[in-house]
Formats: structure tokens, C-alpha cells, sequence
């Protein structure tokens, strides 16, 4: 149950009046649950998975835009399906998408800032390949080390087809600067299973405006392909918006008055409405299980600073502003449309609640799953989310604690309010009330010294489970086999 004095809940109900942040979601929603929503229809759902980059809460419309109407397609989407208030992630992109890929944390996959993850994990893409789903990614993969055509790459994880990039996106900027002179030149990539991927054109600041809409279009080919041939598919669009270089569609250019983050936030708008008026096209989309979620939180480079909304912090920290991102998940008549919940919820989930929507066993069985089933309390079935706490490692310093969230307490050990590539000289330990200190400003532990002890637990039981299923050591090579041959 959640300890959280009533007091408190009142104190939030106050601070939400003087905000006054228009649609913002930021109180919990009081609404009675809905009814259960009606069993699956028969067969398994395709599933969308649309992933943005550096997206803070501040630039959706749905979640209080500072910048005005610029998502109106990403708005519709939330009044369609629900808006989760309290979706958490990893703090920076590849540790993000090794959770999100694998339903683990990624301190489990030796997953790092700086290295991916092994051919050893299993992916949601191989998984459903496995129940005869066909799969793409197209966008940015950012999970293989440093050349698509050696291991790791896509078509290595499950994945039938792939267009885009490797890496990151801020390798357009050096590879423009070196007038497309190699070596160190990023390129466009496309690969196909059981075919060595291809380079394409270079990854320069040309190519970064257009990226994301070439994603968009060639993911409708994809479900065009696979609705014409009745097979289910896994389509994921992990797109490069708002990473820096934040740099818009030529046609986009000007078009907002909000400078470059605007006309790009418009454009990332843009592209998710080409995917979902094509599932509307190919009349699917009853039969879609569609995520938009974003991987970490606001851009903080100038001059493509973003906005984390209510919260402080942007990506590459543990500040709610770098780990709590947009999230909205539809399934018309599974999901209720025109929700909104501030439960807690992170993206290690998305796999299992998938394998429960399909209907399959997809998981594997011999390595801990950190992620829990969210389909229930997506459908309405159960009024509280299944999960109560969110642990946060350090992405540098590898397998350290860096903070916590359990129900509305939040425990920094390495209190850091900025990103930084270095950890604070003199780590400091701080824990906020979020539900009466959303900006993690006034630190309470002395009050309630017992909040650092149950969070203690937690970390304690987590690496518990590592004495019989030990972490994938940082860099580890492929073909990896964890200890004892399992």
C-alpha cells in the first residue's frame, strides 16, 4: 500500500491549482476505473512501437507545451488511448533502448553509454519473430558497437529488415565537418536477415532533416506488406527527434516561430501522423497496439535546449526531468481512450505487457525479467499499476546505485542536478517527496530516515538476484555464455 500521508495528497491538489499547467495530467487521475474492456478478438495485434529522442514533457501538447499546439496528431493519439504521467526510463539512449529491447535492466545486459549489448539477450523483436511476426526497425538503433556490418546489429536481434542508423545522431555534425571524407564518416545503413547490411549515403546534416521522414514512409510500406500478406507484424520506429542536432525538414524551416526545436517537434508530429493515418488507411487499427513513448527526457545542449515541463533535470541524469518522459499507448476497444495516470510504469514493462497481448510466451526463462505486466492496468482490469518502484543506475560509474523511486519517494545517492560526464565530487544523499516536491528541490531524509532503508532493500534484493544470474560484464564479446552454460 502507499504510505503517502494524506496530507500530502491535499498539499498536491494545492501546488496543481497554482500551477495551473493546462492539460498538463500532473494530478493523479481521481476518476473511478472504468469498466473492463472487452476480450481480445481473435488473433494476435500487430504492434507499432514509435520511439522518440530526448523528448521532455514540455514539447507535447498533451503533457502542457511550452511551446504552443505543435502535436496536434500525438495529442489525438493520447485522447485515443491513455497518457502515462509516470512512464519511467533508463537516463540516456543506449542503456534506454537495451531496457526497452529486453525487459531488463540494463546494469543486467552490460549494456553501457559507451557499449550495447550481447547477441545472448533476447529481444521483443525476436521473440515475436518467433511467433511468425514480421519485423522492421527503421530509425536509429544505437545498441551494436561501432559498425553495423560486424555483430549486433539489427538483423542480428530479430529484426527482418533495417534502414538508418547505427549509432547517434550528433555523428552528423563530424561527418559534415570532414567534408564526407572517411574514415570516421557515418553513413545511412540497410540491411535485410541473412544479408550483409549495405552502406547507403552519409549521415551529414542533410540527411539528419530527412531521416525521420524516410522511416516514417518506409514503415507504411511495411504494414502495407504485411497487412496484404494477413501476417502480424512488429514495426518499430525509433526516431531521431530531438536529439542534437536538432535540425527540422527543409519544408518545416521557419514554419512555427519556435526556432529549430519547434519547426522539429512539429516535423516528429508530422511523421507519426503518416504512420497512424496509414494503420487508419489499412483498416488495422482495432487490431494495432500502438506505443509512442520517448527514450529519455529533454535535450540539454544549446541551442537545442528542451523542456522537461513541471520537472528539473534533462537526459543523462536521475532527475525526474531526464527519466520520466511522454508516454501514450492505444488499442482501441482493449485499451479505454481518454485516460491519463501518474502510476508508476518504465519501459522494462513494455515486453512482457506485449507478450500478454499477443497472447504467447515470450519471455525467456532462464534470466531474470525485471519488467512486469502492465496490460491489466493499461485495460482498465486493476486500478493501480503493477509496479511500486523504479531502480536507476549510474550509466558511467557501472553498476552503482544512483537513485531510486519507490511509490512518491525518490532517494538520490549521487545527487545531481545537472548532466554531467563526470559523478559529484562529494556524492550527496537526498530524498524528495515528489508528490509534494515535483522539482526535487527540498530534501527530506532527515525526516523520514526510514525511506532510505527500505530503498536500500531494494537495490539489495535486485543485485540478490545477481549471485545466481550474474550481470553481463561492459564490452563483453559475442558469442557471450553467461556463467554455468546457461
Amino acid at each position: 500500500m502507499n504510505p503517502t500521508p494524506r496530507r500530502l495528497r491535499l498539499a498536491l491538489a494545492v501546488l496543481v491549482a497554482g500551477l495551473a499547467v493546462a492539460g498538463s495530467g500532473f494530478a493523479r487521475d481521481r476518476r473511478p476505473p472504468p469498466a473492463p474492456a472487452p476480450a481480445p478478438r481473435a488473433g494476435p495485434p500487430n504492434v507499432v512501437f514509435m520511439l522518440a529522442d530526448n523528448v521532455g514533457w514540455g514539447e507535447i501538447g498533451a503533457y502542457g507545451s511550452v511551446r504552443g499546439p505543435l502535436t496536434p496528431r500525438i495529442d489525438r493519439l493520447a485522447d485515443e488511448g491513455i497518457r502515462l504521467d509516470n512512464f519511467n526510463t533508463e537516463p540516456s539512449c543506449t542503456v534506454s533502448r537495451a531496457s526497452l529491447m529486453t525487459g531488463r535492466y540494463a546494469v543486467r545486459t552490460g549494456a553501457t553509454q559507451a557499449s550495447g549489448m550481447t547477441l545472448w539477450e533476447v529481444t521483443i523483436a525476436e521473440a515475436l519473430k518467433g511467433e511468425g511476426y514480421a519485423t522492421a526497425l527503421y530509425g536509429k538503433w544505437h545498441l551494436g558497437g561501432d559498425h553495423p556490418e560486424g555483430h549486433r546489429e539489427p538483423t542480428d536481434q530479430g529484426f527482418d529488415e533495417f534502414w538508418g542508423i547505427p549509432r547517434t545522431s550528433n555523428e552528423a555534425q563530424p561527418t559534415t565537418a570532414q567534408g564526407l571524407i572517411e574514415p570516421g564518416t557515418s553513413f545511412l545503413w540497410e540491411g535485410k536477415v541473412g544479408e550483409p547490411s549495405r552502406q547507403l549515403e552519409p549521415y551529414d546534416m542533410d540527411s539528419r532533416r530527412r531521416i525521420d521522414h524516410e522511416s516514417a514512409v518506409r514503415g507504411v510500406a511495411f504494414m502495407e506488406r504485411n497487412v496484404a500478406a494477413e501476417t502480424p507484424f512488429f514495426l518499430y520506429l525509433p526516431m531521431t527527434q530531438l536529439h542534437f542536432p536538432t535540425l527540422p525538414p527543409t519544408d518545416l524551416v521557419g514554419t512555427t516561430g519556435a526556432g529549430d526545436l519547434g519547426d522539429a517537434i512539429a516535423g516528429m508530429d508530422r511523421d507519426v501522423g503518416v504512420v497512424l493515418d496509414a494503420i487508419d488507411r489499412l483498416g488495422i487499427r482495432d487490431d494495432t497496439l500502438v506505443f509512442w513513448c520517448a527514450d529519455n527526457g529533454a535535450e540539454a545542449r544549446r541551442p537545442w535546449r528542451g523542456s522537461p515541463g513541471p520537472w528539473s533535470g534533462f537526459y543523462n541524469s536521475a532527475m525526474e526531468g531526464g527519466i520520466r518522459t511522454p508516454c501514450i499507448v492505444r488499442w482501441p476497444g482493449h485499451i479505454p481512450a481518454g485516460r491519463t495516470t501518474d502510476e508508476l510504469v518504465h519501459e522494462i514493462d513494455v515486453f512482457p505487457t506485449i507478450a500478454h497481448a499477443v497472447g504467447a510466451d515470450l519471455l525467456p526463462h532462464d534470466r531474470p525479467i525485471d519488467g512486469v505486466d502492465q496490460l491489466p492496468f493499461l485495460m482498465g482490469e486493476q486500478e493501480h499499476s503493477s509496479r511500486d518502484s523504479v531502480l536507476i543506475y549510474n550509466m558511467r560509474k557501472v553498476g552503482q546505485p544512483w537513485a531510486a523511486k519507490w511509490h512518491d519517494w525518490k532517494l538520490h545517492y549521487a545527487f545531481q542536478p545537472e548532466p554531467s560526464r563526470d559523478p559529484p565530487a562529494d556524492p550527496q544523499l537526498r530524498l524528495f517527496d515528489l508528490r509534494s516536491d515535483p522539482r526535487e528541490e527540498f530534501d527530506v531524509k532527515d525526516a523520514n530516515p526510514w525511506v532510505v532503508g527500505v530503498v536500500d532493500q531494494l537495490f539489495a534484493d535486485f543485485e540478490a538476484t545477481a549471485v545466481a544470474h550474474p550481470h553481463v560484464p561492459p564490452g563483453a564479446p559475442d558469442p557471450y555464455v553467461p556463467p554455468g552454460g546457461r
